[in-house]
C-alpha cells in the first residue's frame, strides 16, 4: 500500500468516526409554555364588510365637502342649471375629497380599495334608482285610471277624448295581449325547446347551422318580422288583419330568443348525469326527457320568460298585422285586435290629458302582466336540481317516517307469527374472531 492510499484510508476513517459520533449537547433550552391564566382574550373575527366609524365619517365629510364645493363653483365660477349638472360636478369632487380623507390615514392599496368600493356601490345605487324610476313613473302617471274598476271591465268604444276617467277602459287591449302572447308561447315554447334539445343531443353540421341561424335571428328588427308576416299572410294569401297574424309575427321574434337561451341552459347540465343514464341502459332521447329537461327546468323557465318579455312589449308588428281598434275582439282569427303596447302608444301620443292618463295605466298593466308571467314561469320551473322547498322537505320526512313505521310493523308481525325463530335469532351470539379457525400455515 502506498503512502497516498494510507492517507486516503485515514481520511475516510476520520469521516466515518465523525458521522457515528453523537453531537454534544449545546445547552439549548426550551422556553416554557405560557400558563392558561397568562393567555390574552380570544381574538374576535373581523367583519370585513362592516363599515367602520372612521370610514363612515370620511364618507359623510367627503359628501358635505363635495356639495359645498359644487355650490360654490356653480354659483361663482361655472354656473350650472338643473340637477344633472349638479350631480355631474359634485360626484368627481366627492371622490377627490374622499380620496384625500382616506389617504391621510391609510396606505395606497387600502385607498384604491375604498375608492373602488365607493364607485361600485354608486353604480349599484344608480341602477336601482333607474329601475325604481322606470317602474314608478307609469304607475304614478296612470294612478288616476288604475283606481277605477271600469278601467279593467270596459273598452274605449264610448270613451271619447273629453270623457272622464270614470268612463271607458282597456279591456280590449288586455284581452288582445293575453290571446296573442298565449298563441305565441304555444308556438314557440315547444319548437324552441325541441330545437335546443336537438342541438345538444345531436351535434353536427345541421345543429351548427341551426345554432348560427338562431343567433343571427335574435338581432332581427321587429319591423322586419311584422313586414314578413304582413306580406306573406295579408298581401299574398289575402288573410285579414287579426290577432293570429300578430301572434305569428311575435313568434318570429320570440323563437330565436327561446332557442338560444334554452341551448345555453341545456349545455350547463352536468355530463355525469347523462353518463349515468346511459350506463343504466337509457336511450339518448329518453335521457333527454327524463334527465336533461327536468334538471334544466328552472333555466328553461327563465328562457321562456325572456322570450315572452320580448314579444309582449312589441308595437310595430302588432300595428302592421292586427291593426288598432277601440272595441273588444274575442276572436283572434279575424278582425283587428289591440294589444297593450299599441294602446299605450296610441293613447300617450294623442295629446289629450285623459287619454295620456289611460296610456300610462296601460303601461302599468303591461308591467303587471309581465310580472304575472314571471311568477307563473317560476312556479312551473320550480327550484334548481337538488333544491327542495320547505313543503317538499316536510313531505320527504313524512314519507321516510311512514316507511320506517311500515318496516317496524312488518318485523313485529313476523316475530308474532313465528316466536321460536325470532327467539333463536336474538339468542344466537355473534361470531367473534376467536371462534374463527385460523388459516393453516404452509411449510416451505
Amino acid at each position: 500500500m502506498t503512502a497516498t492510499d494510507m492517507a486516503a484510508a485515514d481520511i475516510a476513517a476520520a469521516d466515518m468516526t465523525g458521522l457515528t459520533e453523537e453531537p454534544e449537547d449545546a445547552g439549548t433550552t426550551v422556553p416554557p409554555e405560557p400558563a392558561a391564566d397568562d393567555a390574552g382574550p380570544p381574538e374576535r373575527r373581523r367583519r370585513v364588510r362592516r363599515l367602520k366609524r372612521d370610514a363612515l365619517f370620511a364618507l359623510l365629510g367627503a359628501a358635505a365637502a363635495a356639495v359645498s364645493l359644487t355650490i360654490l363653483i356653480s354659483t361663482w365660477f361655472a354656473p350650472f342649471s338643473g340637477p344633472l349638472g349638479f350631480v355631474v360636478l359634485s360626484y368627481p369632487l366627492f371622490l377627490a375629497c374622499y380620496a384625500v380623507l382616506v389617504w391621510t390615514d391609510e396606505s395606497g392599496p387600502i385607498l384604491r380599495d375604498r375608492l373602488m368600493a365607493v364607485v361600485t356601490h354608486s353604480i349599484a345605487i344608480l341602477v336601482a334608482g333607474v329601475l325604481v324610476l322606470i317602474v314608478g313613473f307609469p304607475i304614478w302617471g296612470g294612478l288616476k285610471s288604475l283606481t277605477h274598476l271600469n278601467f279593467y271591465t270596459q273598452d274605449l268604444r264610448v270613451a271619447g277624448p273629453v270623457q272622464p276617467i270614470t268612463i271607458g277602459g282597456l279591456q280590449h287591449a288586455v284581452i288582445g295581449t293575453a290571446e296573442q302572447i298565449t298563441i305565441t308561447l304555444a308556438i314557440t315554447v315547444p319548437l324552441g325547446i325541441a330545437c335546443a334539445v336537438f342541438m345538444n343531443e345531436s351535434p353536427g353540421r345541421l345543429a351548427n347551422l341551426v345554432r348560427t341561424v338562431a343567433a343571427a335571428a335574435t338581432a332581427l328588427p321587429s319591423i322586419v318580422a311584422g313586414l314578413f308576416v304582413f306580406a306573406l299572410l295579408i298581401l299574398e294569401l289575402g288573410l285579414p288583419k287579426s290577432g293570429l297574424a300578430a301572434a305569428l309575427a311575435l313568434s318570429v321574434m320570440t323563437l330565436p330568443i327561446i332557442i338560444r337561451a334554452s341551448d345555453v341552459v341545456l349545455r350547463l347540465v352536468p355530463g355525469h348525469l347523462k353518463e349515468a343514464s346511459y350506463a343504466l341502459g337509457a336511450s339518448r332521447w329518453r335521457t333527454a326527457l327524463r334527465v336533461t329537461l327536468p334538471t334544466a327546468r328552472s333555466g328553461l323557465a327563465t328562457a321562456v320568460i325572456l322570450g315572452a318579455a320580448r314579444g309582449i312589449g312589441e308595437t310595430s308588428p302588432v300595428l302592421l298585422t292586427a291593426g288598432y281598434t277601440q272595441y273588444t275582439n274575442y276572436d283572434p282569427r279575424k278582425g283587428p285586435q289591440t294589444s297593450l303596447p299599441l294602446a299605450t302608444f296610441k293613447l300617450v301620443t294623442s295629446g289629450q290629458p285623459n287619454y295620456v292618463t289611460r296610456g300610462y295605466g296601460a303601461a302599468a298593466l303591461l308591467m303587471l302582466l309581465v310580472l304575472v308571467l314571471f311568477v307563473a314561469a317560476r312556479a312551473v320551473g320550480g327550484r334548481g336540481a337538488g333544491q327542495l322547498s320547505r313543503r317538499q322537505r316536510r313531505r320527504r320526512a313524512a314519507t321516510s317516517r311512514r316507511v320506517q313505521e311500515r318496516f317496524l310493523a312488518r318485523r313485529a308481525a313476523r316475530e308474532q307469527a313465528d316466536p321460536a325463530t325470532a327467539a333463536a335469532a336474538s339468542a344466537t351470539p355473534a361470531a367473534t374472531t376467536a371462534d374463527r379457525p385460523e388459516p393453516m400455515e404452509h411449510s416451505s
